[in-house]
């Protein structure tokens, strides 16, 4: 199938197909003889693979290593769930640390008044005048 196809198939762009190709994400497509990429079902369903792993959040490194994971009959699951282990991990701590600023936000939206007045903790905080 051309890259129009594997894309819609895949939900994931065209640009983003070649990306992955040129990062080794996924391996190079076979050619037509028109000089067209030709993706099979195989390339698709790693491209789901890639898709997925992104809505979890690893990037380009970790799907490699989930790839290669994914790949080999003979993994440890250990292996992955260390992964999977490590992921959730560090989302939380970028939870905790959005919840940190967003109630840090609420806060000095709370103390504005918010009016025609040209005073403004927010402002105020992040001029360092506090």
């Amino acid at each position: 199938m051309n890259i129009g196809s594997a894309a819609k198939k895949s939900g994931i762009s065209e640009r983003m197909i070649r990306h992955y190709e040129k990062i080794g994400l996924i391996p190079a497509p076979l050619r037509r003889d028109s000089g067209y990429r030709d993706y099979s079902d195989a390339d698709v369903q790693r491209l789901n693979f890639i898709a997925n792993a992104r809505d979890l959040g690893f990037t380009m490194q970790e799907i490699g290593e989930l790839l290669d994971l994914w790949g080999d009959e003979h993994r440890a699951s250990a292996q992955v769930k260390s992964l999977a282990l490590a992921k959730a991990e560090e989302l939380g701590r970028k939870a905790k640390a959005l919840s940190t600023m967003r109630s840090s936000l609420l806060h000095l939206a709370e103390n504005c008044h918010g009016d025609d007045r040209p005073g403004c903790p927010i402002i105020d905080v992040m001029a360092g005048q506090d």
